[in-house]
């Protein structure tokens, strides 16, 4: 069976002398392995959009379950990242935490558009990265059922909890000052960055980078971001390390 899509190379494997192994977030069937026979060949037609972080147009033909690359070509080859080591880091740390929330097998647009746009925007240098990180990790969270409920103080209820924190485990937030033992481990925010975490959360996907924050409350968004997303994975990313060395 041939069938023709698009879809965000998350991952690629050198396989053989010349084959690639790929795992590819696709429009139509979701999270998919593929292999590309032949693709670090020189002569290759598909070498180019056979790379981690392109977005290609691909003929795939499926027999059992295993997917093999046909055809392919480049839509977006995300230039900008590949100009700069610290960009193309990031967008592999954006690629490792969306191959491990995406479901394999079932198609999530918003996912998708999610890795693509903040991609295009670290590659375009729209925004400064670490907003676009902060604003991708939390938004990721959110697409994977982790929403964390940031509308008032879990234990007193105030809209605008006073010196606010994040509940890591529990996804809620309180002022510091009603924190309880249950509420478990905690993030620090003040109330710009828990402004725009609220606006994160619900914000138009073409408009998730569109908030502003002072230097110190990007600070506390970009940190709290980070530890819940990890939080919520129970896991670590390597490629966030390797980020970090920039």
């Amino acid at each position: 069976m041939f069938k023709t899509t698009k879809g965000l190379v998350l991952r690629e494997v050198r396989y053989k002398e010349a084959d690639r192994i790929l795992t590819v977030l696709t429009q139509d069937e979701g999270k998919i392995t593929a292999k590309a026979r032949g693709a670090l060949r020189k002569s290759s037609r598909t070498a180019a959009a056979t790379q981690q972080l392109t977005w290609a147009e691909m003929t795939l033909f499926g027999n059992r379950g295993k997917w093999t690359v046909n055809e392919a070509s480049v839509l977006e080859g995300f230039q900008g990242l590949r100009e700069d080591i610290a960009s193309f880091a990031l967008g592999s740390y954006f690629a490792e935490c969306l191959e491990a929330f995406a479901v394999e097998d079932q198609p999530d647009p918003e996912l998708l558009q999610l890795g693509l746009n903040s991609l295009y925007a670290v590659s375009q240098r729209l925004y400064p990265a670490e907003k676009v990180k902060a604003a991708f990790e939390l938004r990721l969270a959110v697409l994977s059922g982790y929403s964390p409920a940031l509308d008032a103080c879990a234990f007193c209820g105030k809209e605008q909890p006073e010196d606010p924190i994040l509940g890591l485990d529990t996804g809620g937030v309180c002022c510091r000052a009603c924190r309880k033992a249950e509420f478990g481990n905690a993030a620090r925010l003040d109330a710009e960055s828990l402004e725009a975490m609220r606006y994160i959360v619900s914000a138009p996907a073409k408009r998730l980078f569109s908030f502003r924050l002072g230097e110190e409350s990007g600070k506390l968004l970009a940190m709290a971001a980070e530890k819940y997303l990890q939080s919520q994975a129970g896991r670590s990313f390597g490629t966030l390390s390797y980020y970090k060395q920039f």
